[in-house]
């Protein structure tokens, strides 16, 4: 079996990504590379033996040595150059978010209808130990029907990783609830089975709106994602413009009637994500989410709280970044580029979650007033459940 031939556009944090996909006589590897900060591409596409650089990302569409492309770049940039490599007959893994509007998610799954060209969203946590081991519980029916999901996610490094650079701009992201609560938001659609249809949340930057910040167009530090202050209140050097939430609280209905929370907080000390799922016949929660971490399980009582529980359930160990998701999705995406067919991602799924986020947002923006989902075409949601034929 020949190389899938795969392009990558974007070179900065996500480059591990690309890096997992070169793979040289194993499946695939990376024949051209893109990124529109010379110095970044000049310094990154050397660890590839790509044929093609170039700061273009059209000249990367252009080239017949290309099958697949990887997109990472910036979150607001994600519709366009999808949609050109849509319409260039390029299969497309998107990194997550979709896009930071709903309206631009739509876009582009009608692209990918029209054009009959794959698309692929990598929304890697679907692919995580810890992920799917919670699945497989509520699958097996361990602790009956799902009705309730919480999930508090606590992001020490907030403070440098979203509010010195772009991801602190309304403009580039929408907010954290979509950026970042994304994958979270898919994680609990998927564990419920069901799509959030109406949400409302609260709010507020309550921490990094009154902290240090460069001047516009000076560099981001070096040490940037290396070295932490602590506390959050000596951060510095954050970005010029911040107006997104750093504490952000919302609410999910879901159309199968399962009632979801979801809570987010960037100067947390310790970096978690904490779920709980209480079904009609127990609950589950995850004790940590990777290798050798636990997912417990009550399903007997009623008692007080038994630390111990009923059924404890060990996160498989995993080679890969992002607890093993990475080699996951990549091995999913090129045989879906190859092959076509359904796989444990889905761009409705996508869509779904960037919805719930962005309407999440306009709400906590509006004082906590509910907002509905905007519904998708059903003829796109059929095109895609039927893995996109």
């Amino acid at each position: 079996m020949e190389d899938l031939r795969i392009g990558v556009i974007g070179l900065g944090l996500r480059l591990n990504l690309a890096l997992a996909a070169h793979r040289p006589g194993k499946g695939s590897v990376v024949t051209a590379v893109c990124d529109s900060d010379p110095a970044v591409l000049d310094r990154q596409a050397k660890r590839f033996e790509a044929k093609l650089v170039t700061e273009d990302y059209r000249e990367l569409l252009d080239s017949p040595d290309v099958d697949a492309v990887i997109v990472m770049t910036p979150d607001d940039t994600h519709e366009r150059i999808a949609i050109d490599c849509l319409q260039a007959g390029k299969a497309v893994y998107l990194e997550k978010p979709m896009h930071i509007t709903v309206e631009g998610c739509d876009n582009i799954l009608r692209a990918a209808y029209e054009t009959g060209t794959r698309l692929y969203v990598g929304h890697n946590m679907r692919h995580m130990g810890v992920v799917r081991l919670m699945r497989d519980i509520i699958v097996k029916g361990v602790i009956g029907e799902p009705k309730t999901v919480w999930v508090r996610h606590f992001v020490s490094y907030g403070g440098d990783y979203y509010f010195k650079d772009w991801h602190a701009e309304r403009a580039r992201t929408t907010g954290l609830l979509l950026q970042k609560a994304a994958h979270d938001i898919d994680v609990v659609h998927w564990l419920a089975g069901g799509y959030t249809t109406r949400v409302n949340a609260l709010g507020d930057l309550m921490l990094y709106g009154d902290l240090p910040r460069r001047e516009p167009g000076t560099p981001r530090p070096d040490g940037w994602l290396h070295e932490f202050e602590w506390p959050p209140t000596t951060r510095k050097n954050l970005n010029h413009h911040i107006d997104v939430e750093d504490v952000s609280v919302m609410n999910m209905r879901l159309d199968n009637g399962v009632i979801a929370a979801y809570q987010q907080c960037h100067f947390s000390p310790d970096y978690v994500r904490n779920y709980t799922v209480i079904g009609t016949e127990g609950r589950l929660e995850n004790f940590g989410d990777g290798p050798g971490d636990t997912v417990k399980v009550w399903n007997t009582g009623p008692t007080g709280y038994r630390n111990d529980c009923d059924i404890a359930y060990k996160v498989p160990d995993a080679d890969g970044g992002h607890g093993g998701a990475d080699p996951g999705i990549l091995g999913e995406f090129c045989r879906f580029a190859r092959e076509g067919g359904v796989t444990d991602t889905s761009p409705v799924a996508a869509r779904m979650s960037v919805a719930a986020g962005y309407m999440a947002t306009m709400s906590l923006r509006d004082g906590g007033m509910p907002y509905d989902i905007p519904p998708l075409d059903p003829e796109l949601i059929a095109y895609f459940d039927r893995g996109q034929k």
